[in-house]
C-alpha cells in the first residue's frame, strides 16, 4: 500500500510511523486512519520490527487532533462508526505484542493524545502541548481516551483533563505520568531513539511478556493478576534468552538474546 498522509519506514529492529499532513498540523482523517491501520498490521507482522515508534512530521505537531471538517458533517450513528473505527485503529498498535514510543514534538491534542496514549510509552518535548478539548467542540473523545488516560494517570488526572478540555504543558503531563520522558526539543529524537535501544538490548520473550502481564492484569484483582505474572514468569524461564542472560550475568557479559 502506498501513503500519502503517513511514512513509515524500518531502520535496523525499529519501524517509524509518522504522520505527515504538516499542512493541518497531522490531522487525523478517515484516510489517515486507514493508512495507520495498515502501517501497524504490516509492522506487527515483520519480524525484524520489535520496536514502533510513531511521531508527527514538522516541529509544530505531533497530531493536533481529529479533523473537524470530517467530524462537523456526522450524523450520530456515522460518528459511532467513526469512533469505533479509531479505537480498533490504535487498538492494534496497542496490541500488536511489540513496544510502541510516542514521540511527542509538539501539540497532541484530542485523536493525537489518544494515540499516543495506544502507545506503550510516551517522550514530549518540552515544548509540547496536551490535552483532550473535545467538550469545548461538544463532544467527548471517541478515540479511547476516556478509558486509557484515567488507567495511565489515575481517575482524578482523566476527569480533569476530559472535564475541562484544557491543555497541559509537557512538564504537567510528565508529572500526572502522561509523559514517561522529557527532552530539550534538540534533544527528543536522540534521547527517545537512546530509550528504544534500551528496550532493544533486554530479551525480546520477555519484553513481550513483560507487557502481557501488565495489560491483562489492569483488568483483573491484584491476586489475579499476580497469578498472570506467575504464568509469565513460568513461561520466560523456558526460554533460550533466560539461559543466555543468565549466563551472560554469571560470565560478567552483555547478553546476546536472540528472542528464542
Amino acid at each position: 500500500m502506498s501513503y500519502e498522509n503517513i511514512t513509515c519506514e524500518v531502520t535496523g529492529a525499529i519501524g517509524r510511523v509518522t504522520i505527515n499532513r504538516p499542512k493541518v498540523m497531522n490531522a487525523l482523517n478517515r484516510q489517515t486512519l486507514e493508512e495507520l491501520a495498515h502501517a501497524f498490521d504490516a509492522l506487527r507482522d515483520d519480524a525484524a520490527v520489535r520496536l514502533v515508534l510513531v511521531t508527527g512530521s514538522g516541529e509544530k505537531a505531533f497530531v493536533a487532533g481529529a479533523d473537524i471538517n470530517e467530524l462537523a458533517k456526522m450524523q450520530a450513528m456515522e460518528a459511532k462508526d467513526v469512533a469505533f473505527f479509531g479505537q480498533q485503529v490504535f487498538a492494534r498498535l496497542e496490541k500488536m505484542g511489540k513496544p510502541s514510543i510516542a514521540m511527542i514534538n509538539g501539540f497532541a491534542l484530542g485523536g493525537g493524545l489518544e494515540l499516543a496514549l495506544a502507545c506503550t510509552l510516551r517522550t514530549a518535548s518540552t515544548k509540547a502541548r496536551v490535552g483532550l478539548p473535545e467538550v469545548s467542540l461538544g463532544i467527548i473523545p471517541g478515540y479511547g481516551g476516556t478509558q486509557r488516560l484515567g488507567r495511565i494517570a489515575g481517575p482524578g488526572v482523566a476527569r480533569e483533563w476530559v472535564l475541562t478540555g484544557e491543555m497541559y504543558g509537557a512538564a504537567e503531563a510528565h508529572r500526572v505520568g502522561v509523559v514517561n520522558r522529557l527532552f530539550e526539543p534538540e534533544e527528543l529524537e536522540v534521547g527517545t531513539l537512546k530509550l528504544a535501544e534500551t528496550i532493544l538490548t533486554r530479551g525480546p520473550v520477555a519484553v513481550r511478556l513483560g507487557m502481557e502481564a501488565i495489560n491483562r492484569g489492569l483488568n483483573m484483582t491484584q491476586q489475579e493478576g499476580e497469578i498472570i505474572e506467575s504464568d509469565m514468569f513460568g513461561l520466560a524461564s523456558t526460554t533460550a534468552d533466560m539461559r543466555e542472560g543468565m549466563t551472560a550475568f554469571l560470565e560478567k557479559r552483555a547478553p546476546v538474546f536472540t528472542g528464542k
